[in-house]
């Protein structure tokens, strides 16, 4: 798929206003959660939770992409909807709901999280997926070059454990892999670096919601 001119975004340059992104500072550990959030539920929370306590992070940003590139997206409610009924989920002071990419005019996560890393050098950034996104992480567009700027934490999934573990991306990743024990050291490391989370698992998913009726 090739790369939209609209997508190939510089930092922000004198003369410009720059996106307005969440509260952050030099050195803080800051997640990275991208996703449609079509619709936003608890399983999204837990896995935010979990990458806070175990890879202490200041903060969690849920990036509420305006389309998944993948996907469908034709009936996919307004961002302001899929924002809105995130933050009444999130309801943690430390998650935090963005519609930056929007902003920036950025469809790709690489897009994305090389703007990031660029217009805050200090941050520690880790990205952060559920372990079903792993299976298809290959399928991403430059997944090797993402896995090349910013740390991976991926956290476990019901029914994507085994799956998530034997996926390309995982075997390209291996290398690269440290010990679940030691996961709080991740947001220091250069990339590629990339961990996996076992714990609390919630059986929640967007798609499944949406095929019972349950939509914004």
């Amino acid at each position: 798929m090739a790369e939209p001119a609209l997508a190939r975004v510089q930092p922000p340059v004198p003369g410009r206003v720059p996106a307005r992104l969440p509260p952050h500072g030099a050195g803080q550990r800051i997640g990275l959660f991208g996703g449609t959030f079509n619709p936003p539920h608890d399983g999204h929370r837990l896995v935010s939770t979990t990458a806070l306590k175990r890879l202490r992070l200041d903060a969690v940003w849920w990036l509420v992409t305006p389309g998944n590139p993948l996907k469908e997206n034709s009936g996919l409610p307004p961002l302001a909807v899929r924002m809105a009924a995130a933050q009444a989920v999130a309801a943690h002071p430390r998650i935090i709901v963005t519609g930056v990419e929007a902003e920036i005019g950025t469809r790709y996560t690489y897009d994305t999280v090389r703007y990031l890393t660029l217009r805050c050098p200090t941050v520690r950034f880790v990205w952060l997926m559920g372990a079903d996104n792993l299976v298809g992480f290959h399928r991403w567009q430059r997944w090797q070059d993402i896995a090349s700027l910013i740390p991976i934490a991926v956290i476990d999934r019901p029914q994507s454990t085994l799956k998530g573990a034997h996926s390309r991306a995982s075997a390209w990743l291996a290398p690269h892999r440290i010990d679940e024990g030691d996961s709080s050291i991740l947001p220091d490391l250069k990339a590629p670096a990339f961990t996996f989370l076992h714990g609390p698992r919630s059986d929640l998913s967007s798609t499944a919601l949406r095929a019972a009726g349950r939509t914004l």
